[in-house]
């Protein structure tokens, strides 16, 4: 929230708890933050607290200490909003504070603004001018990101997602009969968003097609493929890349895989082990990336190229690459059998359709 908002919070540790509900009502935000000479938080009080200690016997002349909460939550300044939502979630509560090493409070999170949807400036580009070949014969008349998946086009989904996390510039990259896709989403205004397309003269990859994006960004955005339906949150990935400094940023899934047989561990004609149909895991690309203006310098106008192959020139030229570990839902559409599975609507019976 904004600064002069939550410091408006703040009340001495020799306030009372009249000077408390006084500032409840007038600050509005359910919570009063009891500070020392330091500015150091000694706890906190609600409405609740207040009223318990009324229902006790406690004067409204009587001292705030005799009410406030000694131990609450609270978090250091650089915690993600993912992280700090399930703490605030875990803990049943709509307030946590920030504090510095030493304990000072610096700010405060409030569930209602963690929340809501906020305008974003940077800009998500999908990539949807695949063939759809392994999806045959649906895609032969129907690009494959138009293909309806719970009542919708699987682009659509990914559209509304990225809206409700606050974009509202989105290219979509077409080749395929990407009329289909123009026609329907048009300029963007009837899902709330603004839309471009990127039209590819032929397939250009993954990749290849960020090679038309004019002007050029300013700031990092989001890329998808145009199958991948997923809960992840497009706003938190970004985060992720710009904490870590990264010029590209590949979201990463845990993926296992069940050895149908018992494994036999030999070194030479010796057996030195038995593993019983392990269980392999190993990290997938997701098909979803953030990227920094700068990785467009390697992406040749025209020219064909895949994102894991852009990935490898970056690294290359020794610039940071990093994984961003998802456990949200996810589905690769362009797989039949994940395809069937999310037609019949189980994945999204699982994960809560749209």
């Amino acid at each position: 929230m904004e600064r002069k908002n939550w410091r408006k919070a703040k009340l001495a540790a020799c306030a009372t708890i009249q000077d408390a509900i006084e500032n409840l009502n007038e600050v509005a935000i359910q919570i009063v933050l009891v500070v020392d000479e330091s500015d150091k938080l000694v706890g906190t009080v609600s409405d609740g607290d207040i009223r318990r200690a009324l229902l006790k016997g406690e004067a409204l002349s009587s001292p705030i200490r005799n009410v406030v909460q000694a131990n609450p939550l609270v978090v250091p300044e650089n915690m993600d909003r993912e992280t700090i939502l399930k703490m605030m979630r875990a803990n049943r509560i709509h307030q946590v504070p920030i504090v510095d090493e030493i304990r000072k409070i610096v700010g405060l999170h409030l569930w209602d603004e963690l929340t809501a949807p906020v305008d974003r400036e940077n800009i998500m580009v999908i990539m949807a001018g695949g063939f759809g070949s392994r999806l045959r014969p649906n895609t032969d008349t129907c690009p494959k990101p138009m293909l309806e998946v719970a009542g919708k086009p699987m682009l659509e989904h990914i559209i509304a997602q990225a809206v409700q996390d606050g974009f509202r510039e989105i290219y979509i990259s077409v080749h395929y009969l990407g009329h289909i896709i123009e026609d329907y989403f048009g300029d963007g205004r009837a899902f709330n968003v603004n839309i471009r397309y990127l039209k590819e003269n032929e397939p250009l990859g993954t990749a290849g097609g960020l090679s038309i994006l004019s002007p050029c960004p300013e700031l990092p955005f989001v890329v998808s493929n145009g199958d991948v339906i997923t809960d992840i949150k497009y706003d938190e990935l970004l985060h992720f890349h710009n904490k870590h400094e990264a010029v590209a940023t590949m979201a990463v899934r845990m993926h296992e895989l069940q050895h149908p047989f018992g494994v036999v561990h030999m070194d030479g004609v010796e057996i030195t082990g038995f593993e019983e149909k392990p269980v392999l895991s190993s990290h997938v690309n997701a098909g979803i990336y953030a990227l920094s203006p700068a990785v467009l310098e390697f992406v040749e106008k025209g020219k064909y190229l895949t994102m894991p192959n852009l990935f490898s020139m970056l690294q290359d030229r020794n610039l940071r690459t990093v994984a961003y570990p998802m456990h949200e839902p996810w589905l690769d559409l362009g797989r039949p059998e994940d395809f069937e599975q999310a037609s019949k609507a189980l994945f999204f019976n699982k994960k809560g359709a749209k």
